[in-house]
């Protein structure tokens, strides 16, 4: 399953798919910014919200789908600012429950950095929940912890739970060896 970038209309006729792979990560018990349980017309409207983003060029989200069913996402939030267009944010990995244990996380982690880096992006960053199984694959893909902020976030109990920033240098940026 290869991960593939939506434009705006793509990611409109997708959004019902994304829409349930959204609540199946909320509904597993992952921070992605909503509490359980999900709306399936909030989740839906949530995805639609984010064609005009794609759109306007300050949004890029790839999905990977297997028999009309998107089992993966993941999107880059890129920032406007003259003085921060060579970063962007890594958002809204996530990976059906079926679906993990297969690399699919690390294939769409691939994908990301891979574009960001082609796109002239020097840097990513991003956060997550600390203790979470994300942070494994983002430590094992070569991302650097910078620190924990306490009760960042709430998890979709709505707990506050801590999180952990992240960054990784790609492209031109990336470290030699």
């Amino acid at each position: 399953m290869i991960p593939r970038r939506l434009d705006d209309v793509q990611l409109l006729h997708h959004a019902e798919e994304l829409a349930g792979l959204l609540a199946d990560t909320v509904d597993g018990g992952a921070s992605v910014g909503f509490l359980a349980p999900l709306d399936r017309a909030e989740a839906v409207a949530w995805w639609e919200r984010r064609a005009a983003a794609v759109a306007a060029g300050q949004l890029a989200v790839w999905v990977a789908c297997e028999g009309g069913r998107a089992l993966g996402t993941v999107s880059l939030a890129l920032p406007d600012k003259p003085n921060s267009r060579h970063r962007a944010e890594l958002v809204k990995l996530m990976v059906h429950r079926d679906a993990r244990g297969r690399g699919l996380g690390r294939r769409l982690l691939a994908a990301a950095e891979e574009a960001a880096a082609a796109a002239g992006i020097t840097l990513l960053h991003l956060d997550t929940e600390t203790g979470s199984p994300a942070e494994h694959l983002y430590r094992s893909a070569g991302w650097t912890p910078v620190g924990a902020i306490p009760d960042y976030a709430a998890d979709p109990a709505g707990v506050l739970r801590p999180t952990t920033i992240y960054y990784k240098r790609v492209g031109a940026g990336a470290p030699t060896r």
